[in-house]
């Protein structure tokens, strides 16, 4: 064999296993037909992370109104995005460096499996022990009149500037971020939903209270209409709905879905298994192809498909391949919306909670009340905390700006199984944001 490991795929669902690979002395090659590392790091999370910092800081000044800070600022769209290609730009070239300088290959071109050992690549065959498959996912397309028209997210988060009308279609993730951001910056801006709500998988009274902020800051949200057409009037836009509904805009950004990258890939002539939500692996992550591993979006499954989900994928495939015979085992896996404010949430939802009062109960801590000063005046803030009936945390919702860094912390109360006695037993930082939100649940938590 050429090699022990051969990897498709550069971003976290693969390199994360490739370096301890490489690093336990096995070799190592990886396979790239875009840009090295990945949607996240180059055109997904981190791009979008940064942008939104300066957002996220305006919208904290603005808890202080009447209280001795005069909250105006003034956000330079184009300067930004200046800073985000300084930043994020170098990010795929320092991985090609890391690879080259751990004795990786990185071989550039689409790769095709013509077996279970091996690959072709630029027409060359190479051959290895195991292959990862780690294509991830990219934008679905709706099939309408127009459909060139509509952008998606990695050209929204190279806009150099930002549109004066801008329409989302789809009210998800990606939507209600990009729309917090354009709203705040003045633009008109319309989100059309096919559906009765928006964040479907999030908490519904929180949604409903992040749809009014976004609504009294500009935002004009369209539900129960789908996309008919998008068509070009001029030097701007038309986007038509099913109902006839029509919005005149400058620019009109897809989102209503990722669909797994599965193509050209081999898998039929392989015999791998796979239908429209990705390929099929076992409690350990193989294929029906038991030498060819899958990792990270690409894979058909209920896990939150996430940056920190494929991390952990990845790096449970780089343990069986060293010889751990254990099936996979998932945490809670929380999940973020980067809006203003934020939502959070991990484990057991409050409406699966309500439906079976009989496991679980639910306590609201209104901790932005409860807490002011330590959460910036945020008076809106809220958790909700669901416990099962030795009260045990098993799950939260927030809605809440720094809900990010607290579903971190309570997802580690989860996965721990922490009790009140084991919180009394660690010293926490004070007087932090965060040790507040402890002592409220220590008098909720189960105590030994």
């Amino acid at each position: 064999m050429d090699y022990d490991v051969i990897f498709i795929g550069s971003g976290h669902a693969t390199w994360h296993a490739a370096v301890p690979l490489k690093q336990a002395g096995k070799n190592v090659a990886i396979m790239e037909e875009d840009t090295v590392a990945g949607t996240c790091t180059n055109y997904g999370c981190d791009a979008k992370i940064l942008l939104d910092g300066p957002f996220e800081l305006s919208e904290q000044l603005k808890q202080y109104r009447g209280k001795g800070v005069n909250d105006s600022v003034k956000i330079d769209w184009s300067q930004l995005m200046a800073y985000k290609h300084d930043i994020i730009d170098p990010l795929s070239v320092q991985m090609t460096g890391l690879f080259a300088q751990m004795g990786i290959d990185l071989i550039m071109g689409h790769a095709a499996l013509t077996d279970g050992h091996t690959v072709v690549v630029n027409d060359k065959s190479y051959t290895a022990d195991a292959i990862v498959l780690g294509t991830g996912e990219r934008p679905a397309k709706l099939p309408i009149d127009g459909a060139e028209f509509l952008h998606d997210s990695r050209e929204f988060l190279d806009l150099e500037a930002m549109p004066a009308r801008i329409t989302f279609i789809g009210a998800g993730i990606i939507s209600l971020e990009f729309a917090a951001m354009a709203a705040a910056l003045g633009s008109d801006v319309h989100i059309v939903e096919y559906g009765q709500r928006a964040l479907a998988a999030f908490n519904k009274d929180h949604v409903d209270q992040l749809v009014t902020k976004l609504t009294a800051a500009g935002v004009t949200f369209h539900f129960g209409e789908g996309l008919a057409s998008v068509a070009q009037v001029g030097d701007h836009f038309q986007a038509v709905t099913d109902s006839g509904l029509t919005i005149d805009t400058d620019y009109v950004l897809g989102a209503t879905g990722r669909v797994p990258n599965v193509e050209n890939l081999g898998l039929e002539a392989v015999g791998i298994a796979y239908n429209r939500h990705g390929i099929e692996v076992d409690d350990h992550l193989r294929t029906s192809v038991t030498s060819v591993y899958a990792s990270g979006d690409v894979i058909d499954k209920k896990i939150a498909r996430l940056t920190p989900t494929a991390t952990f994928e990845s790096n449970y495939i780089a343990g069986q391949i060293l010889g751990s015979p254990a099936p996979i085992d998932y945490p809670v896996i929380p999940a973020v919306v980067f809006t203003m404010p934020r939502l959070a949430q991990v484990g057991v939802t409050v409406a699966q909670a309500e439906a079976d009062t009989a496991t679980y109960h639910v306590q609201d801590i209104a901790y932005g009340q409860r807490l002011a000063f330590q959460y910036k005046n945020e008076l809106d803030a809220d958790l909700k905390a669901v416990f099962d009936q030795d009260n045990y945390l098993v799950g939260a919702e927030i809605i809440g700006n720094d809900a990010p860094d607290l579903i971190n912390l309570l997802t580690l109360i989860i996965n721990g199984h922490m009790s009140a006695n084991d919180l009394g037993k660690q010293v926490f930082a004070f007087p932090s944001s965060s040790v507040g939100i402890i002592d409220l649940l220590q008098l909720a938590l189960h105590r030994d």
